[in-house]
């Protein structure tokens, strides 16, 4: 992977976040608070693409969904399905290895109450871009959410309207890989019951279908 194309941790391209961490750090000076890299094997054919750091998760421990709400399900997900160690993500000393698989977000910083703007989006939109052209043929790509599920057409060159947005969708991509859409694995969609540990167990199923046994 071109770690220069892909990432950039001293990224302050977007004023606003590059601010918005600047004073995080000073609340939580043992916070990251900073961008947050991918985690995962370079050559993984499954990429995971999440929404943004959380403000008590990625952000403080800087890895992604690693001591967030939302990476109890995802993590767990991971370790039942065979791509990662174990089931939890509590701190980067915590041992965990994925297998087959990387984690990255469409925004890479921290955002003020979850929401990135549009240009925000838009801006760190090269980075992913960069790394999807990294994946190996027959890749998947997961979607966490509508803005991950845009921030991923976008960076194909698709236009919104070129693959809906949806729970449990599959998508062909015009380099023969695979996006799969799900619900985010947020504390919201969970304690709604929009998103279940059985409905995304259910998505990693269909990821399974798509990725032969390694050699």
């Amino acid at each position: 992977m071109d770690a220069a194309s892909t990432f950039d941790s001293a990224c302050k391209q977007c004023p606003r976040l590059a601010d918005f961490l600047d004073q995080v750090k000073s609340q939580y000076p043992s916070y990251h608070a900073r961008p947050v890299a991918p985690f995962g094997a370079c050559d993984a054919r499954l990429l995971i693409v999440g929404l943004a750091p959380g403000m008590h998760g990625a952000n403080a421990s800087g890895r992604p969904f690693t001591g967030d709400y939302a990476g109890i399900l995802l993590y767990q997900a991971l370790y039942d399905f065979g791509f990662s160690n174990q089931a939890q993500s509590t701190a980067l000393s915590d041992g965990l290895n994925l297998m087959d698989c990387r984690i990255t977000n469409a925004v890479k910083c921290l955002p003020p109450q979850n929401k990135p703007t549009g240009e925000e989006i838009k801006r760190c939109n090269g980075f992913l871009a960069a790394e999807l052209q990294t994946l190996p043929a027959g890749a998947v790509i997961l979607a966490l959410g509508n803005i991950a599920h845009q921030a991923v057409l976008r960076a194909y060159g698709l236009k919104a309207g070129a693959a809906v947005f949806g729970h449990h969708r599959l998508f062909e991509l015009p380099d023969g890989k695979r996006l799969v859409s799900s619900y985010h694995c947020s504390r919201y969609n969970v304690q709604t019951k929009r998103l279940s540990m059985a409905m995304l167990a259910e998505v990693f199923a269909t990821v399974k279908t798509l990725l032969p046994p390694l050699p």
